[in-house]
């Protein structure tokens, strides 16, 4: 049997809390909402450099979000937390079909899933992507909205680091991504291509975002990886 996808409520109570806490503790700007769909499945696919992305992808959002979110992450602090706001556990290790699964099931009640496409946290440049995110906009039949995340690490910090109490962060949501897709192409070739459609629609967006905002991405790789 299955296992259901997180309920829309749980969701909704993590982003009006969440948001709540972003714009106590930090100068949080977010800019683009009016691209993101008022109804619909869609996909966030945002890029990943910090600790505290995704929780504010999630709150920064104009609906409700899950997140896929790696499954170390649910054994530490923050995995009451996420469990509570409605966050999908992902076990990249093994090609996880429940998370897949959960997350067709959120985009098929027309719900909001976060992702990202990198896999884990890094430069956020988007010089590598995973298909996850092609794979889902097509089975689910979801508007993808390239979105930068920026401000949450800076060069040098640990990968678990928070950003300074009153620093500014910024989320950027991008126009959808259209993806050109050939009739008659062999599903693994379709799916590649879709994806490299996504990366780069991505990258793009996040260097136009770090260079308009004034806010550079982190230049390495950080240390003491441990779930996203």
């Amino acid at each position: 049997m299955s296992t259901p996808a997180p309920s829309a409520w749980k969701a909704t109570w993590g982003h009006v809390v969440g948001r709540g806490l972003f714009e106590v503790l930090y100068a949080v700007e977010r800019h683009g909402v009016t691209r993101v769909p008022r109804r619909g499945p869609v996909l966030l696919a945002a890029n990943h450099t910090g600790y505290l992305d995704g929780a504010l992808v999630a709150s920064m959002s104009p609906r409700p979000a899950h997140f896929l979110v790696l499954t170390d992450t649910f054994d530490t602090v923050a995995g009451p937390l996420l469990r509570a706001s409605g966050q999908i556990p992902l076990d990249q290790k093994v090609g996880d079909r429940t998370a897949l699964g959960q997350a067709i099931e959120v985009l098929r009640r027309d719900g909001v899933i976060g992702i990202f496409p990198e896999g884990g946290r890094g430069r956020g440049d988007l010089a590598e992507a995973g298909r996850g995110v092609a794979w889902l906009a097509i089975n689910g039949r979801a508007t993808i909205i390239p979105t930068a995340c920026l401000g949450t690490r800076a060069t040098g910090e640990h990968a678990d680091s928070w950003p300074r109490v009153r620093s500014r962060l910024v989320v950027d949501f991008g126009a959808p991504v259209a993806l050109e897709l050939p009739d008659g192409i062999p599903g693994r070739q379709r799916l590649h291509l879709a994806g490299e459609q996504v990366r780069l629609a991505l990258a793009g967006h996040v260097a136009e975002a770090s260079r308009r905002h004034g806010i550079p991405l982190p230049e390495d790789i950080p240390e003491g990886l441990v779930g996203t």
